[in-house]
C-alpha cells in the first residue's frame, strides 16, 4: 500500500506543473488524478447546486478515486486546490481503509496566484479579488506550505519529494 499525497494550494499556485514534474522524479508505481477534470462530470443540473456544493462533491470524488490506487500499491498524486477545511474528510476516508494520507501545499504570494490563474488555458480566472479568503484559508497549515516564489516547478517538486520522503507532509493521525 502507498500514501494519497494531496498536492493543493490556491489557484495559480502551480500545481499541475509541479505535480508533472512531482510524477517524473517518483520512484516506484504513480498514478495521478487531476482534480480539474472532474469538474467536467457535472453536465447536467450543476448550476443548481452551487459552486461550493459541486466543489466539496469533487474534493470527496478525488479523495474516493485515489484510495484503489493507493490500495494497489500506487503512490497516488491528486492535484486539486482541496483546503485544510476538507482535511479531516479526506483522513477519516484514507483511514477507513488504512490508507497513509499527505498533505503538500504549494503557495507562492498571492498576487503571483493571481497573474498565473489570469493566464490559464483552461479557465482563465480574472477576479482573483473574491478569492483572497480562500487563499487565506491555507494560513492554518503552516508546516505543509511550500512558499516558493522564485523556484522552478521542478526545484518544488524536489522539496515536494524530500518532504515526502521525510514524512513531513504526513497528515497527523494518518494510518
Amino acid at each position: 500500500m502507498k500514501p494519497i499525497v494531496l498536492l493543493s494550494g490556491p489557484p495559480g499556485a502551480g500545481k499541475t506543473t509541479v505535480a508533472k514534474e512531482l510524477v517524473k522524479i517518483s520512484q516506484g508505481s504513480v498514478a495521478y488524478i487531476e482534480g480539474d477534470k472532474f469538474w467536467s462530470f457535472f453536465v447536467k443540473g450543476w448550476e443548481g447546486a452551487g459552486t461550493r456544493t459541486n466543489f466539496r462533491t469533487i474534493m470527496r470524488s478525488v479523495t474516493a478515486t485515489a484510495i484503489p490506487y493507493a490500495l494497489n500499491g500506487y503512490e497516488t498524486i491528486v492535484d486539486f486546490s482541496i483546503p485544510p477545511r476538507f482535511l479531516e474528510t479526506a483522513l477519516k476516508m484514507a483511514n477507513f481503509r488504512e490508507v497513509p494520507l499527505h498533505y503538500a501545499v504549494i503557495r507562492p504570494d498571492q498576487h503571483i496566484c493571481a497573474r498565473r490563474a489570469s493566464s490559464r488555458e483552461e479557465g482563465p480566472i480574472k477576479d482573483y479579488a473574491h478569492l483572497e479568503e480562500f487563499y487565506a484559508s491555507f494560513d492554518p497549515v503552516q508546516k505543509y506550505i511550500i512558499y516558493d516564489n522564485e523556484g522552478d516547478a521542478a526545484t518544488i517538486a524536489g522539496h515536494i519529494r524530500e518532504g515526502l520522503d521525510e514524512g513531513i507532509f504526513k497528515v497527523e493521525g494518518s494510518a
